[in-house]
Parts: C-alpha cells; sequence; structure tokens
C-alpha cells in the first residue's frame, strides 16, 4: 500500500478498494467542526418521541399475536401470521434496542441518570445485561479495530487457526457447512459472547457479562454489573409466572422467537460493520484511536435503515461521535463524507450477498509483509 493511498487486492474475480492506512490528514476537531453543531444536541422530547413510537408498535403486534392470531383458522393461516408477527416483532424489537443502547451512550438525553434507568429497563426486557455490556461496548469504541484490546468480533491471525485449518474447506468453502456457520453466528452467537466470550478479547480467564468478578469489569463496575443481575432476574421471573400461566411454548412463540430475531439482527449488524476485506485492523504498535474509529463500514438495508434509527448506514459517524443521538445521524454522515474521502468507506452489496461474501472471505487477518503491523481479511487456508 502506498502512504495515505488506495490499494487494490483481488479475490475470486473481485475487486477490493483498500481505504488508506497512514495517519489521516485531518483531526477529530476537524471532523466535528465540518458538521453543523445542532446535530450534537440532544432532545428528550424527540428522543422520548421515537421511543414511546417504537413501544406502541410493538404492543399493538403484542395485541395482534394474543389477540387476533388465536382467532384465525388453524393451520396455514395462523402459521403465516405468526410468521408475520415474528418478522414484524423482532423488527421493532431491535428498534427499541437501539434506543436502549443509545441511552448507554448517553445520547438519549442529556441526563445520565434517566439513560442508565431507561437503558436498564430496555435491555433487561431484551435479556440484555444493561451495564455489563455498556462497559465492554465502550472499551470496542475506545480500542476500535485494535487487534489486542478491541472487546468483540476480533479477528484471529493464521498461527491461532492450527487447530481449525483441517476443517476450513468443510465450513467456509463449502455452501452447507457456511449456511452452518452464518446460522449459528446469527442465532447463538449473541449469547455465547455474552456467557463465553466467544470472539471477543482474549482474557487471562473465562469471562463473561454476568460475573461482577470476573476478568471483564474493574472494582469500581462490579457493583452495577450485580445490577444488572437484577434487572435481568426481574424479567426472568415474570416470563416463568408467564410460562407456567400459559405454558412454556406460548412465551416461546410471543417472546422467545422474536427475540431470536432480535439478537441475529444485532450479531449481522455488527459483524458487518467490522468484516470487511477492505477494513484494516492494526497491531498496537501502528493503532491510534481516530484510524481504529475509521476502519468500520456502513452498510444500506433499505427501508429498515429507519427502522433501525439508521444504525447500521451511519456507524462510521457512530464510531467518531457516539453521544450524538441518531436523528442527527444522516445529516452528520453526509457533513463529514467529503472531508473522510477515501477513508469512509460504503458497502451497498445487498446485506445477504454479503454475508455470505464475508463468511467465506473474511477467515483471518494478516499482515502484507511489509512491517506496518497492518491486517487484512483474507481466506487463503
Amino acid at each position: 500500500m502506498g502512504a495515505g493511498g488506495i490499494s487494490t487486492a483481488h479475490t475470486d474475480g473481485h475487486a477490493i478498494q483498500r481505504p488508506p492506512t497512514d495517519k489521516p490528514p485531518f483531526t477529530l476537531a476537524q471532523i466535528k467542526k465540518a458538521i453543523p453543531p445542532h446535530c450534537f444536541q440532544r432532545s428528550l422530547i424527540k428522543s422520548s418521541y421515537y421511543l414511546l413510537r417504537d413501544l406502541a408498535v410493538v404492543a399493538a403486534l403484542l395485541y395482534f399475536a394474543t389477540a387476533v392470531i388465536p382467532a384465525l383458522p388453524a393451520g396455514l393461516t395462523q402459521l403465516a401470521a405468526w410468521t408475520l408477527y415474528w418478522v414484524a416483532q423482532g423488527c421493532m424489537a431491535f428498534a427499541v434496542w437501539v434506543i436502549a443502547h443509545e441511552c448507554g451512550h448517553n445520547a438519549f438525553s442529556d441526563y445520565p441518570l434517566l439513560n442508565d434507568t431507561l437503558g436498564l429497563a430496555l435491555h433487561s426486557w431484551l435479556l440484555v445485561p444493561y451495564f455489563s455490556w455498556k462497559f465492554t461496548h465502550r472499551r470496542h469504541h475506545s480500542n476500535a479495530a485494535s487487534l489486542e484490546r478491541d472487546e468483540n468480533f476480533v479477528p484471529q491471525q493464521k498461527a491461532e487457526l492450527a487447530w481449525y485449518v483441517p476443517y476450513a474447506p468443510y465450513i467456509h468453502g463449502n455452501a452447507a457447512g457456511r449456511l452452518l456457520l452464518i446460522a449459528v453466528r446469527l442465532f447463538l452467537g449473541w449469547p455465547l459472547y455474552l456467557t463465553f466470550n466467544s470472539h471477543g478479547r482474549t482474557y487471562p480467564r473465562l469471562a463473561n457479562h454476568f460475573d461482577p468478578y470476573g476478568p471483564i469489569f474493574s472494582d469500581r463496575e462490579r457493583v452495577l454489573v450485580f445490577v444488572t443481575d437484577v434487572g435481568l432476574l426481574a424479567v426472568l421471573f415474570p416470563l416463568f409466572k408467564l410460562a407456567s400461566a400459559f405454558g412454556f411454548w406460548w412465551v416461546v412463540r410471543v417472546y422467545g422467537v422474536p427475540l431470536l430475531i432480535v439478537n441475529a439482527w444485532l450479531v449481522l449488524i455488527v459483524y458487518l460493520h467490522h468484516t470487511h476485506q477492505s477494513l484494516p485492523h492494526y497491531a498496537s504498535s501502528e493503532w491510534d484511536w481516530l484510524r481504529g474509529a475509521l476502519a468500520t463500514v456502513d452498510r444500506d438495508y433499505g427501508v429498515l435503515n429507519r427502522v433501525f434509527h439508521h444504525i447500521a448506514d451511519t456507524h462510521v459517524l457512530h464510531h467518531l461521535f457516539s453521544t450524538m443521538p441518531h436523528y442527527h445521524a444522516m445529516e452528520a454522515t453526509k457533513a463529514i463524507r467529503p472531508l473522510l474521502g477515501d477513508y469512509y468507506k460504503f458497502d451497498t452489496t445487498p446485506i445477504v450477498k454479503a454475508l455470505w461474501r464475508e463468511t467465506k472471505e473474511c477467515v483471518y487477518v494478516e499482515s502484507m509483509g511489509d512491517g506496518k503491523g497492518v491486517f487484512w481479511y483474507t481466506n487463503k487456508i
């Protein structure tokens, strides 16, 4: 790669435009100056409007599931109605998830206590350990694209794949294996990360988001991890009571399946934000915060961009200014793109195609052999 330039690589016949990896010719202050000042203003009224709107749709869908669907003719009609409910409720619950995520960044309002209280309630409802994940997510933002310190979707280097190499052709190079890997990643990836730190940063012992005394957390964070666990128990208990009253499978249909879809959206969006052959990862000798923050890619989810409060198509901006509310993110992204130039990455590849491609091609990272400490995804095993 030339200094500050763009290199072109070729894998499986398609071109990959890699951004420059040298220190950018602009600063964070200059990026901020390019954004209209009002974009940094948080409005409790406006944020509350989006939240209440999402919750109203969630409530309407819940009514549809509990009152309308049981009255429909049994068989294919009910199955189609349940499928519609699961997809719609999964999308809307993920929209609420995004609002709770903004609470964790203090982007919801100017009141940190309100943000945390609301975020704890919303994320607990979705079985997300609010404070635990807030702490690790904050460290992800502080160390994005660092091979040593990033917190999630940390890529492996080839030397770490010794046990995996014999099986790679059957997984990444085989359509059936790749499909199975995608299914496991989407529907089990989130609980595996929370419980076993799967694809997370390496710690000296087992790390999970529910253990206040685990290696993930500092002494001053432990009490809030306890609060997080209490919040989850406060949701699990009424779910148990509902299962006792209406049956286990009723809870699965009404709550469990939409939650699986929420988790799948979360893993898919985060995975595709940080997994692309054109995204650099840095060793500690080369990493700095600004280059790490820029090492992500915006994606286009069509109409779901609006449903998901533009979490997917303004992610570069989010890594630069995580306290900015989502309703200003599109305007701010348009303002900074001319300044970022080749350092900004937007991929218009359809999401299903991108997931299939990235799963095949992004197996591990390797350097270009130039001693710079810059690593790129590849699948050459």
